[in-house]
């Protein structure tokens, strides 16, 4: 019999001993009756201030001793496993399917329709992950920027120049573990496959997604980097092809994953009548506070363990008064704040973490929703959420010094409603004093008034001198939504997948990845797409 067993507390040091010895007290048997454990989930709880942490684990198990009293939640019959996904044979393919943007959602996507024999073309905006590196550092360190290859744009998507986090909020086990070995079959650490809050670090992603292109064209799939899509090819209501700079492919289908950063794209798609919505968003700043701090709250007198490592924080704000509801995203325990662009005179903040996440100061975005009644009224209604996003954006190139440099100010001056000076240790010294509240809309600045210092008492009363905003957070989500039906197809274009963040349904790299498989399942297997 297999039993999955739940609430299996063990040390933070422990080893393959103490599991089984945690398991045999759960089932109050011998270790001879226990064989083939496996870890499936792992978190960590610090809840008690006054005991070390200690890990939480989730195991299966072959047991050979008398049937055990199933408690559902805690000891239950592990269900059978998933079959293994069986694609449908091939038929005659004229034209291989194109996919276009090489982020999670558009490399998943290449990836599923390669290993089905569909030798499908990649076809991605920047450049290759080493060209893009190299590129981004030129931009960081000296203002230069492509606006075609950047820290938005390039093989491996904006998450490739982030935390690499692997939030999943999604039930789709299944799809999830699916991803998550493909990651570790390219070089990510196999913790990921059980830890509650996986992450990965950016210095490993630029190993891990050239791995996942050699995979797809090891599969016979290729990949065109520097290549733009254009335009689309439309007759009676159904996809025949793209341009990609200034060159026609032929194609029946297409997966589009451009994210919610290439702004000309849903230009393109209004100009080809392509249904699109506008859809609600946030925008805030980047709060950034000794990575200590962070650590003493959620640890308390255990912080120095160096087996813990940096700790992360979620923090929420309920709406009151004038204020809206306030939210922390994104965080990055022992990281950097980052200043990010895609187009000319144009900024917006985003956070990093490499994978050992060990330097001094955490950041993460505090964000407050923004409705369709917020857009400018002027202009097309459907892209007015991209305007909203350009003005907060232009503002914040022109206060951070024209040079691609970002707005801050300490979180006391912005209190006080005063641009003051910056401190000398901050983890983005790219960075230029600025009256924020000359930057965000008055209701954005007003509830981060209200809401950052109620906040940060819940993180163990961190002191406000402490902490510095950075401005503008506004690309946490799209302000478009591309229509797609139940099958997964664009409700005016036959062949067309929109998929990803740039679609409208996904947030953060694992639901965009899961979207771009089941974008492919969709057009492989002809069935209801479902929930991801």
């Amino acid at each position: 019999m297999r039993l999955r067993i739940n609430q299996v507390a063990v040390r933070l040091a422990y080893g393959e001993n103490d599991v089984l010895k945690a398991v045999c007290r759960e089932l109050r048997c011998k270790k001879e009756l226990l064989g083939n454990i496996e870890i499936l989930r792992r978190s960590l709880d610090a809840r008690k201030k006054d005991q070390e942490p200690r890990y939480i684990l989730s195991v299966e198990v072959d047991y050979s001793g008398r049937p055990p009293m199933i408690k559902p939640g805690q000891l239950e019959k592990a269900p059978d496993p998933e079959p293994p996904l069986v694609f449908p044979a091939i038929g005659t393919v004229e034209h291989p399917p194109v996919v276009i943007g090489a982020g999670p959602a558009g490399l998943m996507a290449a990836l599923m329709l390669a290993e089905a024999g569909r030798k499908p073309l990649l076809i991605e905006r920047g450049a290759e992950t080493p060209d893009r590196s190299r590129q981004v550092e030129a931009f960081w360190k000296d203002g230069l920027l492509d606006v075609e290859s950047n820290v938005l744009y390039g093989e491996g998507g904006a998450g490739l120049f982030s935390d690499g986090k692997l939030t999943a909020r999604s039930k789709d086990r299944a799809r999830i573990r699916r991803f998550f070995e493909t990651l570790v079959s390219c070089g990510a650490s196999p913790d990921i496959l059980f830890d509650a809050m996986p992450h990965i670090g950016t210095d490993d992603l630029t190993h891990i997604i050239p791995a996942i292109r050699n995979r797809i064209w090891e599969l016979g799939g290729a990949c065109a980097f520097n290549s733009r899509l254009e335009g689309l090819k439309i007759e009676n209501g159904a996809l025949r092809g793209i341009v990609a700079s200034g060159k026609e492919i032929r194609t029946d289908a297409c997966f589009l994953a451009t994210g919610h950063s290439a702004r000309d794209i849903y230009g393109m798609l209004y100009q080809h009548h392509v249904p699109l919505e506008a859809k609600p968003f946030a925008v805030g700043v980047r709060l950034e506070v000794p990575q200590q701090r962070i650590d003493e709250a959620q640890y308390g007198k255990w912080a120095k363990l160096p087996m813990l490592g940096s700790a992360s924080f979620r923090l929420t704000r309920k709406e009151e008064g004038n204020a809206r509801r306030c939210y922390s995203f994104c965080m990055c325990p022992g990281g950097l704040v980052i200043s990010c662009a895609s187009s000319e005179g144009l900024i917006t903040s985003n956070g990093m973490s490499l994978s050992a996440r060990d330097k001094p100061f955490g950041n993460a975005a505090f964000l407050v929703p923004i409705e369709v009644s917020d857009f400018p009224t002027t202009g097309n209604p459907l892209l007015a959420g991209i305007e909203f996003q350009t003005r907060m954006e232009k503002a914040a190139f022109d206060a951070g010094g024209g040079n691609y440099g970002l707005p801050a100010a300490r979180l006391i001056d912005f209190l006080e409603r005063k641009k003051g000076g910056l401190p000398a240790e901050r983890s983005c010294l790219q960075s230029t004093p600025a009256l924020l509240q000359d930057l965000l809309p008055e209701f954005v600045s007003q509830t981060l008034e209200s809401a950052i210092p109620n906040m940060l008492r819940e993180l163990n009363r961190t002191p406000l001198e402490e902490a510095i905003l950075y401005t503008s957070e506004t690309r946490s989500s799209s302000p478009v939504r591309i229509v797609r039906n139940d099958m997964g197809e664009s409700t005016g274009v036959k062949g067309l997948y929109p998929c990803g963040e740039g679609a409208g349904y996904s947030g953060g790299i694992v639901s965009s990845a899961l979207d771009g498989m089941r974008a492919v399942e969709q057009f492989l297997f002809k069935e209801p797409r479902g929930d991801v």
